[in-house]
């Protein structure tokens, strides 16, 4: 707190030196020639298998922008640290990045461990944060204002995606009540406070049970929801583990509405862990999917935004989510760069600059910041489980797309 004091002690009696003409005030990381940015991830410990693809890709993505002669003249200097998903360790680094080496944005901000402990200063310091690798709700955000405008999150937010499992089990299944089984953490909380929103919009009633993540035993809760005749649908609102334990309970419980589940559930590992109850087509498991590769008329049936991500990329995280988002990160933030143009590069001029419109997103959807809207994005397309078997007879664990990447106004055919 005492170093936070004192930068922003030190930044006001530079404003001051520069309102009376004897100093000038320059945006960090910017020089006539360069553009720093930077990160801190884990490229260590149990989630390096996260972070070093992430920032492989980054890396990749502005080596590819400056040998074609870098952004309006400038090239694209990237410095990242290991933070090993060490909060401690993470807002070090943050704080590092920010106030020491200068940094004009960071880019790629990494797992909700720091995001979460480093929010309130980075919003304090008002440094642009261009993608966070974290759906955690705190940057959820439908009227930014002040340093909470410089925050740019493109993955969904756990509350923007429960509005959007609301929209789905509507317009697949015109509910008129619905279920939810939520943990009481972040993830649950979001999805669960998403839902009552959209609920509330569209007059859909909502009954919720409330589960600790660290449980085993859901039983008691999904037998509510389940013997409640009125329940149209049922959402499994948390992330990977504990949402296999409520499918798994559900089955028992023999529920049989179709089940909707986050987009961080959306891997084939996913499936096979629960793959007796996905088999049985007892209910219907969905989960939702933002990035969507696939183009039928494209090269052996990948999008061309694909092919230009993997031919850049090292061969070994070609097929690799991770990476893929590594990518997106980067390309937003040169989205921005390149809406400056010519104009000076400052904090002000970029944020203005991603608000001016859309950006699209490589692999499917756009995001929206105008008007201090920060909620990432609420286009996703729908995904099925299914298991079947190959040739062999060794199970095949697949999520099938059933509709395609639409916003919640689309889905709801508005």
């Amino acid at each position: 707190m005492k170093k936070v004091f004192l930068t922003l002690i030190f930044a006001l009696v530079v404003f001051s030196f520069a309102a009376c003409g004897v100093r000038e005030v320059k945006t960090p990381g910017v020089t006539d020639t360069t553009i720093l940015v930077g990160n801190a991830a884990a490229t260590s410990g149990p989630f390096s298998a996260v972070g070093i693809p992430f920032n492989h890709a980054i890396q990749k993505y502005f080596e590819r922008v400056n040998e074609n002669g870098g952004i309006n003249g400038r090239t694209i200097e990237w410095v990242h640290y290991d933070d090993e998903f060490n909060p401690e360790l993470g807002s070090s680094f943050i704080q590092q990045l920010v106030e020491e080496d200068e940094v004009f944005a960071l880019v790629g901000h990494f797992g909700t461990p720091t995001v979460g402990a480093t929010h309130e200063y980075l919003n304090t310091i008002g440094i642009p944060r261009v993608y966070y690798a974290t759906g955690v709700r705190v940057l959820f955000n439908t009227d930014a204002t002040g340093g909470e405008r410089a925050s740019f999150p493109v993955q969904p937010i756990f509350d923007a995606e429960g509005e959007v499992m609301v929209a789905r089990a509507v317009a697949e299944y015109g509910v008129e009540k619905i279920g939810v089984l939520y943990t009481n953490d972040d993830a649950g909380l979001g999805i669960l406070a998403g839902v009552e929103l959209r609920a509330a919009i569209l007059g859909i009633e909502v009954e919720s049970r409330e589960v600790d993540p660290g449980e085993l035993d859901y039983s008691a809760a999904a037998n509510v929801l389940v013997n409640d005749e009125s329940i149209d649908a049922i959402i499994a609102a948390a992330n990977q583990e504990p949402a296999k334990i409520m499918i798994q309970a559900l089955y028992t419980a023999g529920n049989t509405l179709p089940v909707f589940t986050s987009y961080v559930s959306a891997d084939a590992t996913f499936i096979a862990d629960i793959s007796e109850q996905v088999a049985s087509e007892q209910f219907n498991l969905y989960a939702n999917a933002w990035i969507d590769i696939m183009d039928p008329e494209g090269q052996m049936g990948f999008s061309d935004a694909y092919w230009d991500f993997a031919t850049t990329v090292d061969a070994e995280w070609a097929a690799n989510a991770f990476a893929m988002a590594g990518w997106i990160a980067a390309h937003f933030f040169v989205e921005g760069l390149k809406r400056v143009g010519e104009a000076e590069l400052t904090w002000d001029s970029f944020i203005a600059a991603m608000e001016s419109e859309p950006v699209e997103i490589p692999f499917g959807g756009i995001v929206d910041f105008a008007n201090g809207r920060r909620v990432g994005t609420q286009a996703m397309a729908l995904l099925k489980a299914t298991v079947g078997v190959d040739e062999e007879e060794n199970p095949v664990y697949e999520w099938i797309n059933i509709r395609e990447i639409d916003d919640i106004e689309s889905i709801l055919g508005e």
